[in-house]
């Protein structure tokens, strides 16, 4: 008898067995795709959104907490923190070489290099200004690229009639146009400026996330009227909890269904130029609600030690994102 003969003729059975096993698990709908019995208990499985900390959170207001990006990516594994942002001015060195090196260090760490804050303006009348800005975004769409880094944060600019940005912040973010400009006018300067970085953002795979900051972004109202004018998969929101004056939950359940990113602020010791009340379990019901599945990023914005009260804004975020709201 042949041996081979069998072995084939018993696996044959087995496997028609186990097909038979696995299709009386499966509902076939009347569309012909088949659906797991258990699919919709699946379904409602709760992932805790992950946890992740801009380089910001170590660098602005201190000199002792100027850390070096390594540095930030070194103390934020230590932490516990699931990925790091980077803040791009604080990048010293943006060589090929260098990126590669911050992008080993956060792979030997396990952590994300999640996404990159930039800074860009479109707010000026001068045609080459915004086109230089233009250049400058799809160069730093390379670099996040270049990084692994899935989604930046791009802005709209600001007017920068104000003085200063303490000015600002004492008016709560509003500020005088240029003279004899209209707010149509800038959007459309945004709009025509931002889509004609989309076919780099494409390319790379890198999505554009614009943040509610200042400028024509200060309003959920005015992010939204440019992400729905170009209406594209490449540009989306950046949501920040901290930079809503008014409104603030009304406005962040406004932006929290177009959101490919959330940077969610803390003011432990108080903050550097204001400080806000922030409900995160409350933020963390929005999100929710609005099946936002990204990374929340913490932005440490106040007077204590950044070694304290960055542990201690991660648990916070935690506590809040890492259980179903009800």
């Amino acid at each position: 008898m042949n041996v081979s003969k069998i072995n084939r003729r018993n696996f044959l059975n087995r496997s028609l067995v186990s097909g038979a096993a696995i299709t009386s698990a499966i509902a076939i709908p009347a569309g012909g795709t088949p659906v797991s019995a258990a699919s919709h208990k699946q379904s409602e499985t709760f992932v805790p959104n992950r946890i992740a900390v801009s380089t910001y959170s170590f660098f602005t207001f201190r000199d002792g907490s100027k850390l070096t990006i390594p540095e930030c990516i070194d103390a934020a594994a230590r932490m516990g923190f699931d990925g790091v942002e980077l803040l791009l001015v604080q990048m010293k060195d943006t060589s090929d070489s260098a990126l590669q090196k911050l992008k080993r260090r956060a792979f030997v760490n396990g952590m994300d290099l999640c996404g990159m804050s930039t800074h860009q303006g479109f707010l000026r009348p001068d045609k080459e200004y915004r086109q230089q800005n233009i250049d400058k975004t799809i160069g730093q769409i390379e670099m996040a690229y270049k990084l692994g880094i899935p989604t930046i944060r791009v802005n709209t600019g600001r007017w920068g009639t104000s003085k200063s940005f303490e000015e600002l912040m004492n008016n709560k973010g509003i500020e005088p146009r240029l003279p004899n400009v209209t707010d149509d006018e800038g959007f459309k300067w945004v709009i025509d400026a931002l889509t004609q970085c989309l076919k780099k953002a494409e390319e790379c795979g890198v999505v554009l996330g614009l943040e509610n900051h200042w400028g024509l972004g200060r309003t959920a109202e005015g992010v939204l009227r440019i992400v729905n004018a170009i209406n594209s998969p490449w540009l989306r929101v950046t949501m920040d909890t901290g930079n809503f004056f008014e409104r603030r939950y009304e406005q962040l359940e406004m932006l929290a269904p177009e959101s490919v990113f959330m940077q969610a602020k803390t003011y432990y010791g108080g903050g550097v130029y204001y400080t806000l009340e922030m409900d995160y379990d409350r933020i963390a019901k929005i999100c929710q609600a609005a099946n936002y599945r990204g990374y929340v990023s913490l932005e440490f914005e106040g007077k204590e030690d950044p070694w304290t009260a960055v542990p201690k804004s991660l648990a916070a975020l935690r506590a809040a994102f890492g259980k179903k709201q009800t």
